[in-house]
């Protein structure tokens, strides 16, 4: 056990994480520094003022982390998981890391379900399958399928899947396949009840931050000169897949949120075409149902 003395304030080694971060340009310097602070420390974030002291390891570990996250290494990677709804997902080099708005998209799919027994979901460009995971999580009598055409990202999808089927939850069906194929899913034809959609969507050319042009994957990101190349194979199969009734959720670029739902509204089987804001108040993803 270390000697009191030598036990050090864990309120300023986060204020000094901050401070190397927000120098580094991270505009969430203070989330990051409580985050992996809470990491090292092995507490949740919201109980760190009940860890006053810590031994001068954890320090060094924390410094470790934050010199890490000012070369701008994605602090999910550093952390080793991601968040989405109510379940984490394991992320890192060679998978598209989970955005928070993405919940919103989550949150209005689990909405349309209400009411349904058994329902049929498939999750396009599942990445690591954290959608699909968190719907099946959700609603444990839905029958999900997600489907991810790049091997990296879908080895992070299987190990996912493995993790949360250990954990009790309702065994997903994953789909090696990429959502431009024609005739994809064809056996599913008319007889899902939600499509649920984050696919690459930047256009190409675009700034990003140094987080996602080095570490998630390009073709997780970009798509096409106008950043609609997938998606509007996406829209095609989705008005393919849906029962009628049945909706679809496709997030995208906040640039897109007019030429995403007319890609929508240009399938005359697909109504109530709708876009959605994020937190934020940006356009983030479009919705639809099937007539």
């Amino acid at each position: 056990m270390a000697d009191v003395r030598h036990r050090q304030p864990l309120r300023l080694a986060i204020l000094d994480a901050e401070r190397i971060l927000s120098a580094a340009g991270i505009d969430s310097a203070r989330w990051d520094a409580e985050e992996i602070a809470a990491h090292v420390v092995g507490v949740e974030r919201m109980k760190l003022p009940l860890v006053p002291l810590v031994d001068p390891q954890v320090i060094d570990g924390i410094g470790k982390l934050v010199h890490q996250r000012a070369k701008r290494i994605p602090l999910q990677h550093l952390l080793g998981w991601a968040p989405l709804g109510p379940i984490t997902v394991d992320v890192g080099p060679g998978v598209f890391v989970p955005r928070p708005e993405t919940e919103l998209l989550l949150e209005w799919g689990l909405a349309q379900l209400q009411g349904k027994s058994r329902p049929v979901v498939v999750d396009l460009c599942t990445g690591s399958a954290a959608l699909a995971l968190a719907v099946a999580h959700s609603r444990p009598d839905a029958v999900v399928h997600a489907v991810e055409m790049d091997r990296s990202a879908l080895a992070w999808a299987r190990r996912n899947a493995d993790k949360q089927a250990t954990a009790g939850d309702t065994p997903i069906r994953l789909h090696s396949a990429d959502v431009t194929t024609p005739g994809i899913l064809s056996e599913m034809d008319g007889a899902v009840d939600l499509v649920l959609c984050n696919p690459p969507y930047v256009p190409m050319g675009t700034a990003v931050p140094p987080e996602v042009a080095d570490h998630d994957p390009v073709q997780a990101v970009f798509s096409g000169g106008d950043g609609l190349d997938v998606i509007r194979h996406v829209v095609a199969l989705a008005a393919r897949l849906l029962a009628p009734g049945g909706g679809v959720a496709i997030e995208h670029d906040d640039t897109q949120g007019e030429s995403v739902p007319a890609l929508l509204a240009s399938r005359r089987v697909l109504t109530e075409v709708m876009d959605h804001p994020d937190l934020a108040g940006r356009p983030r993803f479009a919705t639809a149902r099937r007539s």
